[in-house]
């Protein structure tokens, strides 16, 4: 008797989400290598005063534009929003001002794709190249020991742009944060649910375009939003709840 083919198991549709402000001189070699690696890419021009919607849009990104600049942690939502709604099964976000290499996307990707890990982290701090000032080593490391307190999984690098998510993370659980500070919320939340987080290689390159936010009031904002998802993540714990 015949046997009737089996319909092969699709494979998953990978959405590269890209945070931009004003990254006209970098964004259009940052998607065109993002295109070689990922099924879509997705730009959030957060309210940006260049062309960095236009030269994102003629690279091949389907471009999401806030009407005015509303941070980092607004536009890691909205590329969280993004994935979901074209049907993404993994998210990957990195930055477009060129402080991250697009073509790491695979090392990034792999371990979702395995089923290894739930959540990515590419770690500034494993590979050994970066160009990070001292000042950020040092707040990042602050951040990371606080993070890692009392935790049964570590991580190097709590405060990486470079990450990637299956739909399970993209799923299970609101983000509520703002600025830099929904970085570690996410972590933490996705830790408390017990996903399975990774950590993996990744270079980052510094340079007069990048991030210009005040390294003290930044580091501290990081600080105090860690305390808090920490403290709520304690009493729930004591409560028998999830966040």
């Amino acid at each position: 008797m015949p046997q009737l083919c089996q319909p092969s198991r699709a494979t998953p549709k990978v959405v590269a989400a890209i945070p931009c402000f004003n990254t006209e001189r970098f964004i259009k070699n940052v998607v065109a290598i993002a295109k070689k690696h990922v099924d879509q890419v997705i730009v959030i021009n957060d309210g940006s005063c260049d062309g960095t919607a236009k030269v994102a849009r003629a690279a091949g990104a389907l471009v999401v534009t806030h009407d005015i600049n509303r941070g980092y942690g607004e536009s890691v939502k909205r590329c969280f929003k993004a994935a979901k709604e074209n049907s993404a099964d993994v998210l990957v976000i990195f930055d477009g001002d060129g402080q991250h290499n697009p073509d790491e996307l695979p090392q990034v990707l792999a371990p979702l794709l395995t089923g290894e890990a739930d959540l990515v982290i590419g770690s500034r701090f494993l590979s050994g190249k970066s160009n990070m000032p001292l000042y950020r080593k040092l707040g990042n490391n602050v951040i990371a020991f606080l993070y890692n307190f009392a935790g049964k999984e570590k991580v190097s690098d709590a405060q990486s742009g470079f990450r990637a998510y299956n739909k399970r993370v993209l799923d299970a659980f609101p983000i509520t944060g703002r600025g830099m500070g929904l970085s570690v919320e996410i972590i933490i939340k996705a830790r408390d649910r017990g996903f399975n987080i990774k950590e993996v290689p990744i270079s980052c390159w510094y340079h007069s375009d990048s991030s210009r936010l005040n390294p003290v009031t930044h580091g501290l904002s990081v600080v105090l939003s860690l305390v808090k998802f920490r403290l709520f993540s304690l009493a729930n714990k004591i409560r028998g709840k999830l966040l």
